[in-house]
């Protein structure tokens, strides 16, 4: 008799151990959808509040002169005496590597202005001149 016992203990162990599993694979699919969600909910306030934190208040400078681009910078200020690249951040938001790299070679003085003349050919390009 114990031996039946016994193996009724250790197949309901089995059991429930696999019902456990089954448990936590669900769980952690579920945590998973979750947290893709917000982030992507996330990412859709943070599209949303860079296109109207510059008509807020507190934005020092005229949001008429901003012309939004969205990568890799959110836009550019164009000032009387200046052009300034504008990234919104909120939260613990960080900048991207690509962003660190161009606010280096902003204040590396790394930054140029150049003008490209197209040279049309009847209805064709026939060049691009840089200058």
């Amino acid at each position: 008799m114990d031996i039946p016992v016994l193996f009724i203990v250790i197949v309901g162990l089995i059991i429930a151990l696999c019902v456990l599993l089954a448990l936590t694979v669900r769980l952690t699919r579920t945590c998973l959808k979750l947290r893709s969600e917000k982030r992507s909910t996330d990412v859709r306030r943070g599209f949303m509040t860079e296109q109207w934190l510059p008509l807020v208040a507190p934005y020092p400078w005229d949001p008429r002169n901003l012309k939004f681009l969205g990568q890799p910078v959110d836009g550019v200020q164009f000032e009387d005496d200046k052009v300034i690249f504008v990234e919104f951040k909120s939260g613990a938001s960080q900048l991207s590597e690509k962003q660190k790299r161009m606010r280096e070679l902003v204040r590396a003085g790394r930054v140029e202005f150049r003008e490209i003349r197209v040279r049309l050919d009847g209805k064709s390009f026939d060049r691009l001149e840089v200058h």
